[in-house]
């Protein structure tokens, strides 16, 4: 059966259909969480909650654009929501306060449980930007909206949070080598 069956019966809130959809969509759905929330249990109850939020939103889909991509826009707000909700981002630095000179060209031989690992880390005000800023594709301005901060908090977090996965990386590489 397609997808547009599928989302079909889940605007008719036939069980089976909702069922099929979050079977198919749940890995991807949980390793979205697991980007923003600190461990796997939250990263569980952001996730069905996302989908509780999806069967519930269903029928505003109109079949314009891709569906995954809605169903991701979903669950990262439910993460944002719920980082929101324990008000622990603590995101206060300015950016005259750090200097934009981390690259992280290392990123890229990092496997995914390897950067997981690594953000899990983070604290969630760097983890969260730095998850809309490089992994979702967010704007500063985007992410300010979002999170209710300044842009110039925004890029301040990512630079932080680059800084922050850069020194994670080096100790752990040390680690290895050891």
């Amino acid at each position: 059966m397609n997808t547009e069956e599928i989302i079909y019966r889940c605007q008719q809130n036939e069980r089976r259909a909702q069922n099929e959809l979050f079977q198919h969509y749940a890995p991807l759905m949980y390793s979205i969480c697991l980007r923003y929330m600190k461990n796997r249990t939250d990263a569980e109850d952001v996730m069905v909650q996302g989908f509780f939020r999806v069967f519930d939103k269903i029928n505003t889909y109109k079949s314009e654009g891709s569906f995954e991509g809605w169903m991701k826009r979903i669950i990262v707000n439910e993460c944002l929501m719920t980082l929101r909700k324990r008000k622990s981002m603590g995101m206060t630095v300015v950016i005259d306060d750090v200097q934009n000179d981390i690259s992280i060209p290392w990123m890229d031989d990092l496997g995914y449980d390897e950067l997981i690992a690594l953000l899990d880390e983070l604290p969630d005000g760097y983890r969260t930007v730095f998850n809309l800023y490089a992994i979702e594709g967010y704007k500063h301005r985007e992410i300010a909206e979002l999170l209710d901060i300044s842009i110039n908090t925004s890029k301040s977090q990512l630079i932080l949070a680059r800084r922050k996965l850069q020194t994670l990386f080096k100790k752990k590489s040390q680690i290895k080598t050891a």
